[in-house]
C-alpha cells in the first residue's frame, strides 16, 4: 500500500480536508495535494507530525497499509469552518510582545538606575564608583539580552518551521487590535511626557534623580508601545509571511513545504531584497569614503580672512556623510518598493 493511499484514509476517517491537514502541518493546501497525487514527498519531520496527528507509526504510515484501520474517534480533529490557528502562531507572537519590549525596557532600567546611583554624593565620592556604575549597565544589558536573544531564535526556529501561515485573524481581531495598539500608544507617549516633566521639575535640585525618573518613564513607555505595536503588527499575517522570504536562506525556502507558485514567489523578494541590501551596502561604503575623506583630506582654508566660514569647516562636517547615505538608502528602498510592486 502506498503512502498516498494512507493519507487519504486517514484523512477521510477524520473527516480532515486538505486545508485543515496543511494547517497542522504548517504547509500550504497545494503541498497536501501534491503529497496524494505522488507529485512529491513530504520531509521527516512533516511525516513525523502527521504520524503524531493520525496515531501510527512511520513504517506503518509510508510502507504499511492503515486503509483497514478504524478510527480511533469518528469526529474530525480539526474544527470546520474559517481558518483557525494550527500553528502555534498567535501564541509565539504574543510571546514575542513580552519578552522583546521587556528586554528594551531592562536595558533602558539600568542605565536609569545606574545614573541614580552615579549622582549621590556618598557614592559618587568612593574612588571605584566608575567601575560600578558601569558593571549596573552590563547588568541590564545582559538582563536585556537574556530577554532578546532567545526570542530571536525561537522566532527564526518559528519561521522555518512554518514558513507559510494562512491568515485566521477576524476583523474584529484586528479592529481590537488596532484598538488596544491606539490605548497603548498614547500610555506610552503619556509615561514619556511624565518622566519629561520630572527631569524638568528636579534639574535644578537633584539632576540624577531626575534623569532616573525620566530613563525610567521612558523605559515605561516605550514598553507599552512595542508591546502594542507588535501584537497589531501580529495580525498582519501577510506581512509575516513576506518577512520569512527575507530572513530564510535560499536553502530554507527550497526545501519549505510550500507549493510552487508561493516558494517562486518567495524566491523573487528573496533576490529583490538581496539586490537592495547590496545597493544600500554600496552606497554607505561611498558615504564612508566621503566622511573619511572630509576627515582626513586637506584642509580648506578660506581664502578670505574675513570669509564667514572658517578654515577646516569640511573637516568639521565629516560626520554627516552618514545620515545623508541612511537618508539616501531609505529613499532608494521606497522607490524599490513602489517600481517592485508594478511589476
Amino acid at each position: 500500500m502506498s503512502f498516498r493511499d494512507n493519507l487519504q484514509h486517514l484523512r477521510a476517517t477524520r473527516n480532515m480536508t486538505q486545508e485543515q491537514l496543511a494547517m497542522l502541518l504548517g504547509v500550504s493546501r497545494q503541498s497536501v495535494t501534491k503529497w496524494e497525487a505522488q507529485k512529491s514527498y513530504p520531509e521527516m519531520d512533516k511525516l513525523l507530525k502527521m504520524c503524531a496527528i493520525f496515531d501510527c507509526t512511520l513504517d506503518d504510515l509510508v510502507q504499511g497499509d492503515l486503509t483497514d484501520r478504524e478510527p480511533d474517534i469518528p469526529a474530525a480533529t480539526v474544527p470546520a469552518g474559517p481558518p483557525t490557528d494550527i500553528c502555534g502562531y498567535d501564541e509565539h507572537q504574543r510571546m514575542m510582545a513580552w519578552k522583546v519590549p521587556t528586554g528594551i525596557s531592562a536595558i533602558l532600567l539600568a542605565i536609569a538606575i545606574a545614573l541614580f546611583f552615579d549622582g549621590m554624593p556618598e557614592f559618587a565620592s568612593v574612588t571605584w564608583h566608575d567601575g560600578v556604575f558601569v558593571l549596573i549597565i552590563l547588568l541590564g544589558v545582559l538582563a536585556g539580552l537574556a530577554f532578546l536573544i532567545p526570542a530571536g531564535m525561537e522566532h527564526a526556529a518559528f519561521q522555518k518551521a512554518h514558513p507559510y501561515v494562512e491568515d485566521f485573524y477576524t476583523d474584529d481581531d484586528k479592529a481590537q487590535a488596532r484598538k488596544a495598539f491606539s490605548g497603548g500608544l498614547i500610555a506610552g507617549i503619556a509615561l514619556i511626557f511624565v518622566g519629561i516633566g520630572c527631569c524638568l521639575m528636579l534639574e535644578q535640585a537633584v539632576e540624577h534623580i531626575g534623569l532616573f525618573f525620566l530613563l525610567f518613564f521612558i523605559a515605561l513607555g516605550a514598553w507599552n508601545i512595542v508591546h502594542y505595536g507588535m501584537l497589531l503588527g501580529r495580525t498582519d499575517v501577510a506581512e509575516y509571511n513576506k518577512s520569512t522570504a527575507e530572513e530564510l536562506e535560499v536553502e530554507d525556502i527550497m526545501s519549505a513545504q510550500v507549493d510552487d507558485a508561493r516558494r517562486e514567489a518567495m524566491l523573487a523578494h528573496k533576490r529583490k531584497d538581496e539586490k537592495l541590501g547590496a545597493v544600500c551596502a554600496t552606497i554607505m561604503i561611498v558615504a564612508t569614503l566621503v566622511g573619511l575623506g572630509l576627515l582626513f583630506g586637506p584642509v580648506l582654508t578660506a581664502p578670505d580672512p574675513d570669509a564667514f566660514e572658517p578654515a577646516g569647516t569640511t573637516a568639521m562636517w565629516f560626520w554627516v556623510a552618514w545620515p545623508v547615505g541612511g537618508m539616501i538608502c531609505g529613499i532608494v528602498a521606497v522607490l524599490w518598493e513602489a517600481f517592485g510592486k508594478r511589476e
